[in-house]
């Protein structure tokens, strides 16, 4: 086989969507898995859909997941040329042919075959021009399409990775637009160009694009080129089995960075949705080379993935729970900054998260978890004020502040000792010695054992708060 050349072509029309995430990250594992070439395409020939900034975030998003290109950016504004001179091969072929009708006249056309109950498409007119009125449209330059000439009366069959063999009729294709009348391609023409003059072996896209193949094949077959191998994974469906939309959530890439999940765990979970590793694996926490070890296009199902939001904060979770704590400690910077608490103590931040992190779901609650490690004084409740208030509780805090201030620091493995000091010498055990402790430290009645409390407060602050409730 030759070499695998696979691209990812986003169009600049905006943030990366979720499903064009999964898409680039399925076209990544399959050339890293077999040695290919992976290849960055900019589809902007539609000017009027083009969005500021949206080449920058797409290349900023693949970097930022690791996702890094072999060739490329290219964009296909930059070379017009090469498709007007392909398209006028085509005219020259008979493959294509001159269309002079004015929008408002398409307009009828659709509102007409809608009023019929027919298949909204374009009605083949301009076909049965003869040269001289084509010859003299132009002369009087009446603007113009070049459509293309499908094949009447004829199928077309190919055959797809995911979804084997398929056929379709050709009367049922739409004579597409090839050259639009402001002198760009369509997306049909310059898709297929495109990836002949880039040796792509495999298109892998959404499926979504899985009905305009026969307009490919009827393109890649005029010009004599050898068809690429078609691959179209399944969409990715919202709970409800409606296509992923934001009608029902979050679908910008960046959006879900924003909120705290780990670009790790985001890539785990989309290498999931659609896709799984085979029998044998059980797992389902991959690094992104355990990821491309594993992927093979065969595994990729023909069904739509539910995008399950819970699965999601499941594995993102985990990845918090297991990550590397000066990593973390860095990303959770931004998220502690628009909560307020002053960070500049980098150790404690660190001491806090190791605390915390076994209850994040998400780093953009780390403000709500690690509130009471930062907070000049705590509030108590009615029943908190009460506990602290008892006797037993203010000897138990007195007794243990001054058994504080003793240690050079504290740490987890010194403060568990002196609390047991406490017990023996003032008698006091169980709820009635942790309790108060607990909630004078950090005004909770449950949560992490005492030591790795104390731990993340260091000693100014617990002895400050044990006398506080004293």
């Amino acid at each position: 086989m030759s070499e695998i050349r696979v691209r990812f072509a986003p169009s600049p029309t905006g943030y990366l969507h979720l499903g064009s995430l999964r898409t680039a990250l399925f076209n990544y594992l399959f050339a890293r898995h077999n040695g290919g070439k992976f290849i960055l395409r900019i589809e902007d020939t539609d000017q009027s859909r083009k969005v500021e900034g949206a080449v920058e975030n797409l290349i900023s998003m693949l970097k930022i997941f690791g996702l890094n290109y072999d060739e490329g950016p290219f964009f296909q504004s930059q070379q017009l040329d090469i498709y007007k001179k392909y398209c006028d091969r085509l005219l020259a072929g008979g493959h294509a042919y001159y269309a002079f009708e004015t929008e408002e006249e398409l307009e009828e056309m659709r509102r007409i075959q809608q009023m019929q109950g027919k298949q909204t498409m374009y009605d083949r007119r301009a076909r049965n021009l003869s040269e001289a009125e084509v010859k003299a449209k132009l002369e009087s330059g009446v603007p113009f399409v070049i459509r293309l000439k499908v094949p009447l009366d004829e199928e077309i069959k190919f055959y797809d990775i995911i979804r084997g063999n398929v056929k379709i009729e050709t009367n049922l294709v739409d004579d597409q637009v090839l050259l639009k009348s402001d002198g760009y391609p369509t997306y049909h023409l310059a898709n297929v160009i495109d990836d002949h003059e880039m040796n792509i072996t495999h298109i892998i896209r959404g499926e979504e694009w899985l009905t305009s193949v026969p307009k490919h094949i009827i393109l890649y077959n005029a010009f004599g080129w050898e068809v690429p191998q078609m691959v179209h994974v399944p969409l990715i469906l919202n709970p409800d089995k409606t296509k992923l939309s934001k009608r029902q959530g979050d679908v910008a890439t960046e959006d879900y960075l924003k909120k705290g999940y780990l670009k790790e765990a985001l890539l785990n979970f989309m290498a999931l949705l659609g896709w799984n590793p085979g029998e044998g694996e059980t797992r389902e926490i991959y690094s992104l080379d355990e990821l491309v070890k594993l992927f093979n296009l065969e595994k990729v199902q023909s069904s739509g993935a539910v995008f399950n939001i819970e699965k999601l904060n499941w594995m993102n979770a985990e990845y918090i729970r297991n990550y590397d704590i000066d990593k973390l400690c860095d990303l959770c910077v931004p998220f502690m900054q628009a909560s307020g608490f002053d960070i500049s103590d980098s150790s404690k931040l660190k001491r806090v998260l190791q605390v915390v992190r076994t209850a994040l779901i998400r780093l953009d609650e780390i403000g709500k978890h690690a509130a009471q490690f930062y907070k000049n004084k705590l509030e108590f409740s009615e029943e908190q004020k009460f506990i602290i208030a008892e006797q037993t509780s203010q000897t138990v805090l007195k007794v243990l502040a001054e058994k504080a201030e003793k240690l050079d620091k504290i740490t987890t493995d010194n403060f568990k000792p002196l609390i047991q000091e406490v017990q023996k010498e003032t008698g006091i055990k169980g709820k009635n010695l942790f309790m108060p402790v607990r909630i004078a430290l950090v005004g909770e009645d449950h949560g992490p054992e005492l030591g790795l409390i104390a731990y993340a407060l260091g000693k100014v602050k617990v002895i400050e708060r044990l006398r506080q409730g004293n």
